[in-house]
C-alpha cells in the first residue's frame, strides 16, 4: 500500500437553500402558505406580514407596504417582480427597499386582530357521557356504561362485540347479561340506537323508540328482524309475498325503516365542513379564456423599514444578523414572486389546452398528462406535480382541483382518443336518460360507447360506473 492521487468526475444535484425554500412553497397549498409565512415573519423581524407594524410607514405618511398591491397586479397579469433586487450594494442598506413587498389585498381579519373562533363540537363519546351522568345508575352499572361508551365508534356501533367491553371490565362477577342489559339503556339515549352491535340492532333499537301507535310500526319491525337483506335490495315484492301483506302497507313499512339513522353516531362525530379558496379565476372576456389569480392568493410580505433602516447604524455583530435576515427576506419575497407566476403560467396553460371543457362541459374534456403542460410553460413535469396539488381553479362551470383537468385517453375509431373524464360524463349521462323501466346494463353502455366511436370495454365501463358511484342496471331497476 502507498498513497497515490486519484482523478473522479461525478454529476451531482445541488440543491441551494434558495431552491430548496422555492420548491417547498410552491407545493403548499394556500392555507399552509399563510402558516408558513407567518411562522417565517415571527422569525424574522426584517419580516412584516399584513402590514402589522404601523410603525413602518414612511415619514410623508405613505404605507411602508404600498407596492404590495403593485406587486399583486403584476402577478395577475404574469409580470415578474424586481428581478434584480438582491443584486444591490452593501451602500443601499438603508434605502428604505421600496420594491420588497409582495402580496394581495386578500380578505383581513377583524381590526382588533382577532380572528373568529368557532365553538369545538360536541362528540358522540361527550354527548352520552353527560346523559350518562344523569341516570340513576349504580357505581357497577356506571362503570359498565362508561366502559361501553368508550367502545363505541364514531357512527355509533360496537363493531368488536361485548367480549372486548367485559375484558375491559377487569371483573370476573359482571356477566354479559348485565353489560347488554346497560348496552339495552345506552341505545335509548340520545342518538337513538347508539352502542348496537350491527344494523339490524341499530334500527330494531330505533323503532323500539318510536312510539306504539305509529302506522305499520309492527311491519316494520318485522322486516327488518326477518327481511332486512331483501329490503336493502328493494325487493319489496319478494317481502309482500313472504308476509303475505299488502303491497302498499309493505311500502309504507320500507318508508318508515328509511327514517331512521343506519349511522346514528355520525352526525355528532362529524369533522367542520372545509370551503375550498380558489387560487386562480377563469373568465370569458372579449370571446377569450382568460386567468387571473385571486386577489388573496398571496399574503402581504414586506421589508420592516424600521429595522432595515438599523442596519447602517448597528454594531458589527447585530448589524451581520440583521443583514443575513434581510437578506432572507428578500429571498423569500422573490420566491413567492415566482410562485406566483408559475401557478399562473401553468393555470393558463390548463385553460388553453382544455377550452373546449370551459365551453362544452365535461364530455369535451381532452386526454392531458403532466408531461404536455410541462414542455409547453418549460419546466419539469415534478414541477408541474407540485403546482397542480391542491391549488383550485375556479371556472363557471365549478371549482376544481388542477389535477382534474388530468387524465388518460381512451381510444377512439378515428384513431383519436377521448379523456376518461369525458368518458365518465357519457356513462352519467346515458343512465340519465335511459329508460328506468329497462335501464342500460354495461354491455349496452359499451355498445352506446362504440356507437358514439369510443372503444371501451364492458369492465371498463364497470370501473367508471362504481366510480361514479352508479348502480348497477338491475340495482337501478328496483329502485325504479
Amino acid at each position: 500500500m502507498k498513497p497515490g492521487l486519484q482523478l473522479r468526475l461525478n454529476q451531482q444535484l445541488t440543491l441551494t437553500p434558495q431552491l430548496q425554500q422555492a420548491i417547498r412553497l410552491l407545493q403548499l397549498s394556500r392555507l399552509e402558505l399563510e402558516t408558513e409565512l407567518r411562522e417565517l415573519a415571527e422569525s424574522n423581524p426584517l419580516l412584516e406580514l399584513d402590514g402589522e407594524d404601523a410603525s413602518t410607514a414612511e415619514p410623508d405618511g405613505t404605507p411602508a407596504d404600498a407596492p404590495a398591491e403593485a406587486a399583486d397586479t403584476q402577478a395577475e397579469t404574469d409580470a415578474h417582480g424586481d428581478a434584480d433586487a438582491d443584486t444591490r450594494s452593501g451602500d443601499d442598506w438603508d434605502d428604505g427597499f421600496d420594491g420588497d413587498s409582495f402580496g394581495g389585498t386578500g380578505n383581513h381579519d377583524d381590526e382588533d386582530g382577532f380572528e373568529a373562533q368557532d365553538a369545538a363540537p360536541i362528540g358522540l363519546h361527550e354527548h352520552l357521557l353527560y346523559q350518562v351522568g344523569l341516570l340513576n345508575l349504580s357505581s357497577r352499572d356506571r362503570a359498565i356504561a362508561l366502559a361501553l361508551i368508550d367502545a363505541i365508534d364514531d357512527d355509533g356501533y360496537l363493531r368488536e362485540g361485548i367480549a372486548p367491553v367485559q375484558a375491559a371490565l377487569r371483573d370476573p362477577d359482571i356477566e354479559i347479561a348485565e353489560i347488554e342489559a346497560v348496552r339495552h339503556r345506552i341505545q335509548q339515549l340520545d342518538p337513538t340506537g347508539v352502542a348496537s352491535l350491527d344494523l339490524r340492532d341499530c334500527l330494531t333499537a330505533q323503532l323500539r323508540g318510536l312510539t306504539a301507535d305509529a302506522e305499520h310500526l309492527h311491519l316494520a319491525q318485522v322486516i327488518v328482524t326477518e327481511h332486512l337483506d331483501a329490503l336493502a335490495k328493494r325487493d319489496l315484492a319478494r317481502i309482500a309475498r313472504s308476509l303475505q301483506a299488502p303491497p302498499e302497507a309493505v311500502a309504507a313499512a320500507a318508508a318508515l325503516i328509511r327514517t331512521l339513522d343506519p349511522r346514528p353516531g355520525a352526525a355528532l362525530g362529524a369533522a367542520p365542513v372545509e370551503y375550498v379558496a380558489p387560487d386562480a379565476y377563469v373568465v370569458r372576456e372579449h370571446a377569450r379564456w382568460r386567468v387571473r389569480l385571486a386577489s388573496g392568493n398571496q399574503p402581504r410580505l414586506g421589508i420592516n423599514r424600521h429595522y432595515s433602516g438599523l442596519i447602517a447604524r448597528a454594531r458589527r455583530e447585530d448589524a451581520a444578523y440583521l443583514k443575513g435576515q434581510l437578506q432572507e427576506a428578500r429571498w423569500l419575497i422573490k420566491s413567492l414572486q415566482q410562485r406566483a407566476d408559475t401557478l399562473l403560467r401553468v393555470a393558463e396553460a390548463i385553460v388553453r389546452q382544455q377550452s373546449a371543457f370551459l365551453d362544452f362541459g365535461p364530455e369535451a374534456m381532452r386526454p392531458l398528462v403532466l408531461r404536455e403542460i410541462a414542455e409547453e410553460v418549460g419546466m419539469h413535469e415534478s414541477t408541474i406535480s407540485r403546482v397542480t396539488t391542491r391549488k383550485y381553479l375556479h371556472t363557471p362551470r365549478g371549482t376544481f382541483e388542477f389535477k382534474y383537468f388530468f387524465s388518460s385517453g381512451v381510444a377512439t375509431e378515428d384513431g383519436g382518443a377521448a379523456s376518461a373524464t369525458a368518458v365518465q360524463a357519457l356513462i352519467r349521462k346515458l343512465v340519465t336518460e335511459e329508460n328506468p323501466c329497462r335501464p342500460l346494463s354495461d354491455q349496452a353502455l359499451a355498445v352506446e360507447l362504440s356507437n358514439r366511436g369510443i372503444q371501451v370495454a364492458r369492465r371498463t365501463v364497470a370501473k367508471y360506473r362504481e366510480a361514479l358511484r352508479i348502480p348497477s342496471s338491475s340495482e337501478r331497476q328496483r329502485a325504479g
